[in-house]
């Protein structure tokens, strides 16, 4: 704990290396993802993009530009929050004995579902008409999503998503490490929600697991439509709400076909034209 102490005893440095670390982690996930599908499978995964066309450059600059601005934001939160924890006001814990293995497990899975319900109804809060122009419209600004998409936030809906961070070591116990993990599976989750492209098999959405996580084609199509597909991990409070969009199983047999069976070039895909 001294040495962690020590650490925030320089603010300025604290928030720079946090934000730098921060846009690393992120640039690593998406930038991986980018030049997989993007470049190096560009043409043999062309079926599966499930926008057939591909995002102007002037869109990804776009995307990085306020990528980066969100890694920005929420390290300011981090900060804030490693100022209450060396307040001695959260529950955060540093030896792993306090509460053992088992809770350091559960600890993880509960952060994950918190951060699902978390972001569903601040999602949905986020599209009300007097709330959207300041919040969310940047992001849909991307109505074809690249990797780089995922944190590509106006600042004040970065804020609303990083509230997460002080939520759950206020709530509950945590340890770093856990809470460490929570944050590299919602930053590879995000991006992968964000790909453009669908990775899961044709038979995924007749499988328990389909009807229980998300699929990139889940969250394309919410850029597309704007009023649909609001989870983030797992498909259940828009299956509870009823808000999955109404062609969105029908869509991702479509993306997922075989490419011999999957539409013609130049074929319009189920429900491509979306709100801009």
């Amino acid at each position: 704990m001294t040495e962690f102490s020590d650490y925030l005893s320089n603010y300025d440095k604290t928030f720079v290396s946090l934000s730098v670390a921060d846009f690393i982690l992120y640039a690593a996930f998406a930038g991986a993802l980018w030049l997989f599908f993007y470049v190096v499978r560009r043409r043999r995964w062309q079926h599966r993009k499930i926008v057939p066309k591909f995002a102007g450059w002037r869109d990804v600059r776009r995307e990085v530009a306020l990528s980066a601005l969100t890694c920005v934001v929420y390290s300011g939160v981090v900060l804030l929050t490693f100022l209450a924890v060396q307040g001695g006001w959260t529950r955060l814990y540093f030896d792993l004995d306090t509460y053992g293995w088992w809770w350091f497990a559960a600890s993880f899975v509960i952060t994950i579902f918190l951060h699902d319900t978390y972001f569903y109804w601040t999602h949905r809060l986020m599209h009300l008409r007097s709330l959207y122009p300041v919040m969310h419209r940047a992001h849909h600004r991307s109505t074809n999503p690249t990797p780089w998409a995922a944190y590509a936030f106006d600042p004040l809906e970065a804020f609303i998503h990083a509230g997460i961070f002080p939520l759950v070591v206020f709530l509950y116990p945590i340890h770093p490490l856990a809470f460490i993990l929570f944050m590299m599976v919602q930053v590879g989750f995000n991006v992968f929600g964000h790909a453009g492209f669908e990775i899961f098999p044709h038979w995924f959405l007749d499988s328990r697991l389909g009807k229980f996580f998300n699929t990139p084609t889940n969250h394309t199509m919410h850029h597309q439509y704007f009023s649909c597909n609001y989870g983030l991990y797992f498909n259940i409070w828009d299956r509870l709400m009823g808000t999955n969009h109404k062609d969105y199983e029908a869509r991702f047999r479509e993306v997922t076909l075989p490419p011999d069976d999957s539409r013609k070039a130049g074929d319009e895909p189920m429900g491509k034209s979306g709100r801009r």
